[in-house]
């Protein structure tokens, strides 16, 4: 970014030499590469001129004779324009002059006449690229013979040339470094050059003139359109092509060169439109169709693919958006009607098809920095005078604005003890105030909240002031670091350790690793097609992927929903490599679109929650030993090892038959857990996982005969686990009094519902009820089950008695009556 010192000064000048400006603006932040001059070397020896007359050369058909008044006396200067003319005001060199390229101006003799300086073009002193005619003032106020041609227009001016990081897009504007150099030197900044905006005067109703339909508003947050009329398209006056040209921009007309200007100035890139180069005056914003093709203000033809988009008539493309606008509908010395762009684009879309197009441009650098959607009104006011003022533009009423909604400013809170704890130094609220609002935050002092800033981010850096610690970063900048005394670190020892959360995490991988899983880590991306392979219903919100911009293969395109796909990967890889039986866990993190939220790309991503969760598959040939055939893999086999975990983790669990697509019928349930309070008491069982054998057709689609696992949510587990809360009580003093029942049950009762039954009867004697056999048989009955039941009852003051347990045991017979149970004899 070349920002030419006088165009700086116009906003923020602390009159401080070069050298030493760009010394500070280096150590608060603001990289400076060089410093270096646009124009001449020095302005001295360049001053008004005016053609007293103007005579043909004796011996030279091309040459002119001039009589100038150059302030000090009359001078014979020879000229070689062929608009020379007496009556005009012109530009000077004066002997001893330095041009741009080093030479020295002295007096010499063209063609036998003397000539006493050099009425100048604009080549010659770097203002544009007529180099046939010399440049005529008339227009510039007339000013007097003799005045110094600085004073008229930048003839010579330093350049700060600075290394623009990507989080800096405010640093991409002359306006932007003006605030970081009233920020760092305390000079007065001048206000905002938008602030004002043009008189609507022309004719004509706007909806009549233009009309844009935008299709992709996930990839153009905001488009706002205004119309001018009797545009007079022309030269810009000298003191804006010198300060595009100081600035690295190429003078082209008026209405091109007032867009460049206000990019520069503000921040925020405009295109141009010939409103008679649109068709009906309608444009379309969509994505680019593959293989579609457009020639671009450089005169190139580009082939575009389906990521890029387009601005586009009825004719169709018209401009690559937020990169190079199409020849098509270029502002040429015809046009009469202009149709003014200022948009927003999706930052990471435009790097990428630049990239892609192997084109980058002046906007296309600041789109990819992903620019905040209100400042397209502030470039549309400052252009919009200026095409007023210097093109005779009229102002149609209205501005066209499609917008998904302007986002609220982003207000970041900060706490000063945290910011002397980070950087080391003593700084106060006042202190960080005061340097957060010479930086244009909004800020507001909470002292009854012991020091704490509430921040309003300026809309040029909402992409990259988010949290405290970019907060304590720019007042850390500010203070003089490189002046900062050395101190000693403090000699108390910090010890790290891990939180509860973390404690048991890891515990429960090692009681999994204990139980004989072996960990696997999977991909976190994920196939968009897994939810057809796992028969999950369009309905289902694991379905909602979250899409990546850039995969690295088409089979992992999406971030996944769940730990069964990359379990069922690793379980296929194993056997396939001649493991017999596997049991495979893995702890990560899936990720979620929250429920009704819509994908929105760019600067406003679908909201998306990231729990971790366990995951747990056995699969493969039963285990066998010297003892015979093993388990074999199905529903209970992973059930005991659930059970086996919550039951080191000290947490209830329990499993209700629940159907998942993914699951065998019959053989699928829902994990429940029951969280703990702060007091240790249980709370309501909520839903945590789920817990089956895997249908038939999805492990048939791994490859797999057969397979079954569980998953839950490690939060619920974590909420329900008593480890880590474990309260001393005395089990050895008063023994427990065990009984065991044989209860005869009717199939359609749940063995979970006999055991809540028999808790509840036995009160608060009752410390346990355990079922340890199940009994089928004529003994029984058809449709009938023997479940058998180990009691135990304890109090902590006392020895129970036999009259004390039997009244319990009643009350147990009883309520299992109510079930339809009776004792078995």
């Amino acid at each position: 970014m070349r920002v030419p010192l006088e165009w700086l000064a116009e906003y923020c000048d602390p009159g401080w030499e070069p050298e030493r400006l760009a010394e500070r603006l280096a150590m608060t932040g603001t990289e400076v590469e060089r410093v270096t001059r646009a124009g001449t070397p020095s302005a001295d020896g360049f001053v008004i001129g005016h053609v007293s007359s103007v005579d043909a050369h004796p011996d030279a058909d091309r040459l002119s004779v001039c009589v100038v008044d150059t302030g000090g006396g009359e001078r014979t200067i020879v000229c070689g324009a062929p608009n020379v003319a007496a009556g005009q005001t012109v530009p000077v060199a004066l002997p001893g002059a330095v041009l741009p390229d080093g030479t020295k101006l002295r007096k010499a003799k063209l063609r036998g006449v003397e000539s006493d300086g050099m009425i100048l073009s604009e080549t010659e002193i770097e203002l544009g690229e007529d180099a046939d005619g010399i440049i005529v003032l008339d227009g510039q106020g007339a000013p007097a013979p003799g005045t110094p041609l600085g004073e008229v227009i930048p003839l010579s001016q330093a350049v700060l040339e600075l290394e623009v990081t990507s989080n800096r897009s405010d640093c991409l504007a002359i306006f932007g470094v003006a605030r970081e150099v009233h920020a760092v030197t305390g000079a007065e900044l001048a206000p905002e050059p938008w602030a004002e905006d043009a008189p609507a005067e022309g004719e004509g109703a706007l909806e009549d003139l233009a009309s844009v339909t935008v299709e992709v508003p996930g990839l153009c947050p905001r488009f706002t359109a205004r119309v001018f009329t009797d545009v007079s398209v022309g030269p810009s006056p000298l003191w804006l092509r010198a300060r595009l040209i100081a600035a690295g921009q190429r003078p082209i007309n008026n209405v091109v060169d007032i867009t460049n200007y206000v990019m520069l100035l503000c921040g925020q890139p405009l295109h141009a439109f010939d409103l008679d180069e649109v068709p009906g005056g309608e444009l379309t914003i969509r994505a680019a169709a593959a293989g579609e093709k457009l020639t671009t203000l450089d005169g190139v033809e580009r082939e575009l693919d389906a990521g890029a988009v387009l601005v586009c008539d009825r004719e169709g493309p018209s401009a690559i958006a937020g990169i190079m606008g199409g020849r098509r509908s270029e502002v040429s010395e015809a046009t009469t009607r202009v149709l003014l762009e200022v948009a927003t684009w999706n930052g990471v879309n435009i790097l990428r098809t630049s990239r892609r197009l192997g084109l980058r441009s002046e906007a296309s650098a600041r789109f990819e920095k992903q620019l905040h959607p209100a400042l397209t009104m502030r470039a549309q006011h400052l252009a919009s005078r200026l095409l007023v003022e210097l093109a005779g533009a009229r102002l149609v009423p209205g501005t066209i604005d499609v917008s998904a909604g302007e986002p609220e400013p982003r207000v970041v809170s900060l706490r000063v003890p945290r910011v002397e704890a980070l950087i080391g130094m003593e700084v106060d609220g006042e202190t960080c105030a005061e340097r957060l609002e010479s930086l244009g935050f909004g800020v507001k002092l909470r002292k009854a909240k012991g020091g704490e800033i509430a921040a309003t981010v300026p809309l040029e850096r909402d992409s990259d002031v988010r949290r405290e610690a970019d907060l304590i970063e720019e007042v850390a900048r500010l203070g003089d670091l490189d002046k900062t005394l050395p101190s000693t670190l403090p000699s108390a020892p910090t010890v790290g350790g891990l939180s509860r959360e973390q404690r048991l995490r890891r515990r429960a991988e090692d009681v999994l690793r204990g139980l004989g899983a072996d960990e696997i880590v999977g991909w976190s991306f994920a196939d968009a097609a897994l939810g057809d392979r796992l028969r999950l219903p369009e309905d289902d919100p694991r379905r909602r992927l979250v899409s990546l911009g850039n995969p690295l293969s088409g089979e992992q395109s999406a971030m996944r929903a769940t730990l069964l796909g990359s379990l069922l990967d690793a379980a296929r890889l194993n056997l396939s490599r001649g493991a017999e039986r596997v049991t495979l866990y893995e702890s990560g993190r899936v990720h979620l679109v929250e429920s009704g939220a819509a994908a929105v790309l760019g600067r406003h991503p679908a909201p998306v929650s990231e729990p971790h969760r366990l995951g747990l598959l056995a699969s493969g040939a039963p285990a066998r030993s010297w003892r015979g055939e093993g388990a074999p893999v199905d529903f209970f086999a992973v059930k005991g090892l659930l059970e086996a975990l919550c039951a080191q983790l000290g947490a209830e669990v329990e499993v209700e038959a629940a159907p998942e697509p993914f699951l065998s019928p019959g053989r699928s349930a829902a994990i429940v857990l029951a969280p703990l309070d702060d007091e240790g008491a249980r709370g309501d069982p909520v839903a945590a996982g789920w817990i089956g054998e895997v249908h038939p057709l999805v492990a048939r689609s791994w490859d797999l005969e057969s397979a079954a696992g569980f998953e839950l949510d490690s939060g619920a587990l974590i909420a329900a686990a008593g480890a880590g809360r474990e309260r001393y009580e005395d089990v050895t003093t008063f023994p427990p009094v065990h009984e065991d029942l044989a209860v005869v049950l009717p199939d359609e009762v749940s063995a979970r519902e006999l055991r809540e039954r028999v808790l509840e009867a036995g009160g608060e004697l009752l410390v346990s009820a355990r079922i340890f056999d199940l009994y089928r048989g004529d003994q029984v009955g058809e449709g009938r089950r023997s479940l058998a039941l180990q009691l135990a009852f304890r109090a902590p003051d006392r020895t129970l008695t036999d009259e004390e347990v039997a009244g319990r045991r009643e009350a147990i017979t009883a309520a299992i009556g109510e079930v339809g149970g009776s004792l078995r004899e």
